[in-house]
């Protein structure tokens, strides 16, 4: 993998890790104001796809070594 690869790949990383971040956040601020708990359960679905979709990024970053 190439060096702007890897780059890119960090880059969005970042961007997912302040994504997941921010809903984090959200899910908190609905949860104190006391929304609808079918909106949070969707901002926390959401949540969770940003994390799968960090894992596979991190995988792709950090590659399985086998010893």
């Amino acid at each position: 993998m190439s060096e702007q690869d890897q780059a890119d790949l960090r880059l969005a990383f970042a961007r997912l890790k302040q994504e997941h971040a921010d809903y984090d956040a959200a899910i908190d601020a609905m949860l104190q104001v006391g929304c609808n708990m079918m909106q949070i359960q969707r901002m926390k679905k959401k949540k969770l796809a940003v994390k799968d979709q960090l894992q596979k990024l991190e995988d792709q970053i950090i590659p399985d070594i086998i010893a």
